[in-house]
């Protein structure tokens, strides 16, 4: 009995091992991102994850960054979770307006690759000059 118990332990660790390995084809360094609730943390963490399905579900082999997800359009974060990266920077910390923008953006990136590396699909990854690029490689997923 315990040993068809451990052996069902070991292929649920296996399986989680090689999905959390696979996540991203390139080994980066995950940051963690602090000043901000569990809950915060959470819900921008599930808000990027629909943010990510939803870019691979539309532009299925284009790589995106941060600034895809979350700038030029989509620059307005007043009713996201996102709010809390900026109010923590501008309101808990006094920094101004621009600097609390780059700053929240910095933080927004540090969680998305979080999102990425904990994502049972594979992606690629590379950086220009300093902006780190995703691209879901749906091949490697399969």
């Amino acid at each position: 009995m315990f040993r068809g118990i451990f052996r069902e332990i070991l292929y649920i660790y296996r399986i989680t091992l090689k999905l959390s390995i696979m996540a991203l084809t390139e080994k980066m360094e995950l940051r963690t991102v602090t000043g901000i609730t569990q809950a915060d943390f959470n819900a921008i963490y599930y808000f990027l994850q629909g943010a990510i399905y939803c870019w691979c579900k539309a532009k299925r082999e284009e790589w995106f960054t941060v600034q895809d997800l979350l700038g030029g359009e989509n620059f307005y974060w007043e009713g996201t979770p996102l709010i809390a990266l900026y109010r923590k920077h501008k309101d808990t910390l006094g920094k101004d307006w621009e600097t609390a923008v780059q700053d929240a953006g910095k933080d927004a990136g540090k969680i998305l690759k979080r999102v990425i590396h904990d994502d049972r699909r594979v992606f690629d990854s590379k950086k220009e000059d300093v902006v780190r690029m995703y691209r879901w490689n749906a091949e490697a997923s399969e």
